[in-house]
């Protein structure tokens, strides 16, 4: 008697008709919170976790009949990821190192010292409220393609944290009494400079939707960021001479390029329900009042760089237009 032929595939990517890559192998479909809407983590219905899920996630005005349809275009791994990373961690090391040996920090101006201070060693606020943000919304998102890029660029934020943190240590030692390790918590609470930045991540960190908050986080408040305490810091540090946090955060601007990939794959997938484009739109338009008031006030702190609240808007409408919510 023949024997039923075996599946030569997982049963689960069959519909593809051709063999899984590695990435689709250890990243697709992998949530058991899918099994059972009414009680995604397998408890009663009624518990707190189930009903915040239903709530948040399967209730969500953002509607999609497959979320699991969405594929990272750069199709990263955790394999990828750590030897993608670690050739970058290289790089960063070696910047640091030469420009150690040069006493770089010895030779910048009082005025620059003041607005690294200011402006540079507190942000490594900025990338803790970035993770915290990243670790809620991958813990919510109904597909584990997304869940992984989340968690990649929870990654991205915990190493750039750690990089502001060691910069501030060396900064401390070649400028004792500038504040360095000493005033970045005051700074953050209270200098005008960040409470736009503060307000918007301290709002996004309760936005409970999941779409809503991975909207908000990376269509809005990351490109907002990106732009202001990224580009524009790095154009004011090499016209103050800081070759060092120039590079630095050119570095981490080529961490949001890929963000910046699969932010625009998930929102044109979304997009394929006409009746998302409203919601998306209304809540883009929602998060850049706030993202916009933050880099007017983060830019006007910024020495020696013409317009660049201006040009940082300009850049992250022009991302959004991009991704059609323009």
């Amino acid at each position: 008697m023949p024997q039923p032929r075996g599946l030569k595939t997982w049963s689960a990517l069959m519909g593809s008709k051709k063999r899984p890559s590695e990435y689709e192998i250890v990243t697709y479909g992998l949530h058991y919170r899918a099994r059972n809407p009414k009680a995604p983590y397998e408890l009663d219905a009624d518990v707190m976790m189930n009903q915040w899920y239903r709530r948040y996630v399967v209730d969500s005005p953002l509607k999609h009949d497959d979320w699991n349809r969405f594929r990272d275009p750069d199709q990263v791994t955790y394999r990828s990821y750590v030897t993608m990373q670690d050739g970058a961690e290289e790089y960063v090391d070696g910047l640091l190192r030469e420009h150690a040996a040069r006493g770089h920090d010895t030779q910048l101006s009082s005025s620059w010292v003041g607005s690294l201070a200011r402006l540079f060693t507190p942000q490594r606020y900025l990338h803790a409220t970035l993770q915290m943000d990243c670790a809620y919304a991958l813990q919510m998102a109904p597909a584990s393609t997304i869940t992984n890029c989340l968690a990649f660029q929870e990654a991205d934020a915990v190493r750039w944290l750690s990089r502001v943190a060691y910069r501030t240590r060396e900064l401390a030692g070649a400028h004792p009494g500038a504040g360095f390790g000493e005033a970045e918590r005051h700074i953050w609470e209270d200098d005008p400079a960040w409470q736009g930045f503060r307000e918007l991540m301290e709002r996004l960190l309760i936005a409970y939707d999941w779409a809503e908050n991975l909207v908000g986080l990376n269509v809005v408040a990351a490109r907002s960021l990106e732009e202001a305490c990224g580009r524009q810091l790095a154009n004011a540090a090499r016209r103050n001479g800081d070759t060092l946090t120039s590079m630095l955060l050119e570095a981490q601007l080529r961490d949001a390029e890929r963000s910046r990939r699969w932010t625009t794959a998930f929102v044109r997938l979304a997009l394929e329900n006409p009746r998302n484009a409203a919601v998306m739109q209304a809540w883009t338009e929602s998060w850049a009042a706030y993202a916009d008031k933050a880099v007017d006030a983060y830019c006007a702190a910024l020495p020696g760089v013409l317009g660049p609240a201006t040009e940082a808007k300009t850049a992250v409408r022009r991302f959004r237009a991009e991704v059609g919510l323009g």
